[in-house]
């Protein structure tokens, strides 16, 4: 709770890149822009982790996530919410990486609602049967759904709950 509730207010004070991370996301059709480049780093480096672990690839998945924990390590405010990146990409099992998503994605879906988007809409989607049946939300830059918590297995389990615009 404490790295959603610092993580998640973007006022504060920040710290500037300066390293450029290029990111892809062959899933991401549509343009997001933010006002904020870090903010905008932060955000195509979660959906490149949250495409890779759709994917199913372990491996991917962790390279993905030391990005996003370099990006988030940047931003003032979000250092706790690295720590679970870094938890992603020290995990041994997708399994284990997946479970650490959901805590990482609470977090940043509280850090984007305050965000100023400049264009697209950000979608907020949510698994009822992820984690135990305890559910699981991600951010998407698509309405349609592709879910990260399982994959192939129920690759269009899940339904949009919000938008962010």
């Amino acid at each position: 709770m404490l790295a959603m509730a610092s993580c998640g207010n973007p006022t504060q004070e920040n710290a500037k890149v300066t390293d450029s991370v290029a990111v892809s996301s062959p899933l991401t059709t549509q343009t997001i822009s933010l006002k904020d480049p870090e903010i905008q780093a932060i955000y195509e480096s979660y959906i490149v982790l949250k495409d890779i672990l759709v994917k199913g690839d372990e491996q991917g998945a962790g390279d993905a996530a030391k990005v996003l924990s370099a990006n988030l390590s940047r931003y003032k405010g979000c250092e706790n919410t690295a720590l679970i990146a870094d938890k992603i990409n020290a995990a041994k099992t997708l399994k284990d990486q997946r479970k650490e998503f959901t805590y990482l994605s609470s977090d940043v879906i509280a850090l984007f609602k305050h965000a100023d988007l400049k264009e697209g809409t950000i979608y907020v989607q949510h698994c009822p049967m992820a984690n135990n049946g305890d559910g699981g939300d991600w951010l998407s830059s698509n309405k349609e759904i592709r879910n990260p918590y399982y994959g192939d297995e129920m690759l269009d389990c899940g339904a949009v709950i919000e938008e962010i615009n």
